[in-house]
């Protein structure tokens, strides 16, 4: 059976004063969904949170932080999370699609970047967060892809090809992932339990928040054989859901945590 290394387990420990936090992934924002990108803009104007974290994938591909220095789509987006950055406190993941976001965009925003994973210290309880891709055992071939393009050095000889050279391979990609999602045999893998529970008892965590697969759910993690962290707590995986405006019904949720804990919030 495929296993993951152990990672670190760096901590993001809230100032007394956050009381709630909230968390999204998986908009996937494109210039050609306008409808997604309205709902988030809307969002990111009115939300009442003491912080935003988003585990990965905000957008459907970023090729480089350069693609934000000149106008258009790119551009936009950055601009709207400076705007929020200078109320709140906004934290990026990476995501297998945004994975080339870098300190240059960060700085130009005014966001955090954080490791995958990491644990959120929140009103006494540790959040494990993740995009989830990387546990996501059974899909060997994407986990190899991911291997490669997270080295610095194919980062460098992408980021050293001309802007609309890689925007033109990364449409390239997407073509072929759609491709991949219409055929009826393909089988989409899930986070692996083991390697979820391995990884919250690691991190001393009870619940385990993360994107990447499209399925919003609650998985009660326990296995029978003593489950749960050292603090006794039943372990939790939360599955984020992703954002689709346009779709009937429209997806557009958040999860907000609290003192009361994890509550679901649909903004359409």
């Amino acid at each position: 059976m495929s296993t993951v290394a152990s990672p670190a387990f760096p901590e993001l420990v809230a100032p007394p004063a956050w009381r709630t936090v909230d968390l999204i992934s998986d908009l996937h924002l494109q210039a050609g969904e306008p409808a997604t990108f309205e709902a988030w803009q809307g969002y990111l104007q009115t939300t009442p949170a003491d912080a935003l974290i988003i585990l990965g994938d905000l957008f459907e591909v970023w090729v480089g932080d350069d693609a934000a220095a000149q106008p258009g789509f790119e551009a936009q987006c950055a601009e709207l999370l400076r705007r929020t950055a200078q109320r709140l406190p906004v934290f990026f993941m990476h995501g297998n699609r945004d994975f080339l976001v870098g300190p240059a965009l960060a700085a130009k925003s005014g966001f955090t970047l954080l490791d995958d994973p990491t644990v959120l210290v929140l009103h006494g309880q540790r959040w494990l967060l993740s995009h989830g891709d990387i546990l996501c055992l059974e899909d060997t071939e994407y986990l190899k892809f991911r291997a490669q393009v997270r080295t610095p050095e194919w980062q460098a000889a992408f980021l050293a090809r001309p802007l609309e050279e890689r925007r033109a391979l990364a449409r390239s990609m997407r073509v072929q992932s759609e491709d991949r999602k219409r055929n009826p045999s393909t089988v989409w893998a899930d986070v692996d339990s083991d390697a979820a529970r391995n990884w919250l008892r690691q991190a001393g965590a009870h619940a385990l928040v993360h994107g990447h697969t499209h399925r919003p759910a609650d998985h009660d993690l326990s296995d029978g054989n003593g489950d749960g962290n050292a603090d006794g707590q039943a372990l939790r995986r939360i599955v984020l859901s992703d954002w689709d405006a346009a779709a009937h019904p429209p997806r557009a949720q958040l999860l907000c945590l609290s003192p009361a804990g994890a509550q679901r919030v649909d903004l359409r």
